[in-house]
């Protein structure tokens, strides 16, 4: 009776298709949104579009497939799954899902930036300006003491809201409005940015390939997005993983999230750069593309408050399908570690989530003068040590855990259902898992210290 008391508060996928929405939901978020197109700008276009979906099929799928199958095969949270299979590598698990937890803390706060940017953009406020104000009023925003903070608490609350619904009720259901809703808006955005004048400039930056623009660089930016877009490392991937069905398909479900994600990452490159081209602006200005670029392109483009709505909407979708996955992974150990109930773990890690991000929150106002790691401030440095280290080292040590430890046979029997679905590349994910991908992650890893 507690057994199956304690597996109605884990929860479980109803469906195949509510999975892999929320999975490929986790995958897209801001980094599809800004960083792709970003760093497709500062890369060459379609020089790093084409090393990106190369990179995708060997590391994505590769890291995907290693995460799904010690989920699924432990049906426990990151930390508990590494710890069922080998005790002394727990710490593994520990790692993702604080790196999750910290990804959220300061997530929460740019999703918190969003929704106060929605408001103002369907309100008007952001209209009449010449296009050098966009940036004073940015950081005039953020410098603020309360209204980030009043945001970021905004953003909290109604990602606690989704995954205290549960897996089914919350997480699933909402992945299943939230990603379609994404997808249809950012087709109408990207549509209306490629009947601009002058907008085929960057469809042809974005999409011809110079492969004299291919360089150590361009392909190392590949990896890393790959990398951190797909979510590996954190832990999340093991988490959903875990509340599939023993009679799930896990290798086809490793090729379709990447495939989404990289479907939305494209469209938002169609979307953002040939707007960002047809009104000559730059397309390498980081997170100032989305908070300061983009809302002078709405400012200039006709029937501009609605698509700059529209716009914002569908960021926020997409920051709200990646932080009900990273609050997930934290929740999902209480709940098995500590046996509480899936509401007040929810509550209890939401709110630490919201009081961890208020640093990040005042970091540009009242808490500026403070720097962390080389001279950076509260958010970046906390994004540092997140993504460029803790995620690295999580995911190389996935690779060593699955080829080397566990080891390929038994993680090949759970990945085939114990034999009973084929999987024809199983050989080449054999020699990806223990010698490739781990090499590349190192590689990121190095470069990320740089």
């Amino acid at each position: 009776m507690a057994s199956l008391e304690k597996q109605q508060e884990r929860g479980q996928w109803n469906s195949k298709i509510g999975f892999i929405l929320a999975a490929a939901g986790s995958a897209v978020g801001l980094g599809n949104l800004w960083r792709f197109p970003v760093e497709a700008g500062r890369n060459g276009g379609g020089a790093f579009l084409m090393v990106y979906f190369a990179i995708l099929l060997l590391v994505g799928f590769t890291l995907m497939l290693a995460e799904l199958v010690i989920g699924r095969h432990t049906q426990l949270n990151a930390i508990g799954a590494y710890k069922k299979i080998r005790s002394k590598w727990a710490w593994v698990g520990g790692i993702g899902v604080l790196a999750s937890f910290l990804i959220l803390s300061f997530y929460s706060v740019i999703g918190g930036w969003i929704i106060n940017y929605l408001f103002q953009t369907v309100s008007g406020g952001l209209s009449g300006f010449e296009s050098g104000a966009y940036e004073g009023i940015f950081m005039d925003f953020v410098g603020s003491s309360f209204q980030p903070a009043l945001f970021h608490g905004i953003f909290a609350l109604i990602t606690l809201s989704i995954v205290m619904g549960g897996i089914s009720g919350g997480i699933e259901k909402y992945s299943k409005i939230l990603m379609p809703g994404l997808f249809v808006m950012m087709l109408i955005i990207m549509v209306r940015s490629l009947t601009l004048d002058g907008a085929m400039e960057g469809v042809q930056f974005f999409l011809a390939p110079n492969f004299s623009a291919i360089t150590g660089d361009v392909i190392l930016s590949a990896l890393g997005q790959v990398f951190f877009s797909l979510s590996l490392g954190m832990g999340v991937i093991i988490t959903y993983g875990s509340y599939l069905p023993k009679g799930e398909n896990l290798p086809q479900n490793s090729f379709f999230i990447p495939l989404l994600d990289t479907m939305i990452a494209l469209v938002a490159g169609l979307t953002v750069l040939p707007a960002v081209f047809a009104l000559g602006f730059e397309p390498d200005t980081g997170a100032g593309l989305l908070f300061i670029t983009l809302p002078a392109v709405f400012a200039e483009m006709p029937m501009g408050i609605f698509f700059g709505g529209l716009f914002f909407l569908l960021v926020l979708f997409a920051a709200l399908t990646s932080s009900i996955s990273l609050l997930e992974a934290s929740v999902s150990f209480v709940v098995d570690k500590f046996n509480f109930r899936r509401k007040n773990a929810a509550f209890l890690m939401g709110a630490l989530v919201f009081l961890v991000g208020l640093p990040s929150s005042l970091g540009m106002g009242a808490l500026s003068h403070v720097e962390l790691i080389r001279g950076m401030n509260i958010m970046d440095s906390i994004d540092f040590f997140a993504s460029n280290l803790l995620l690295p080292i999580g995911g190389f040590f996935l690779c060593i855990f699955i080829g080397w430890i566990w080891g390929i046979e038994n993680a090949i029997k759970e990945a085939t259902n114990q034999g009973t679905i084929s999987f024809k590349l199983a050989g080449v994910w054999s020699f990806l898992i223990k010698f490739v991908a781990p090499i590349a992650i190192f590689v990121v890893f190095i470069q990320g210290l740089t």
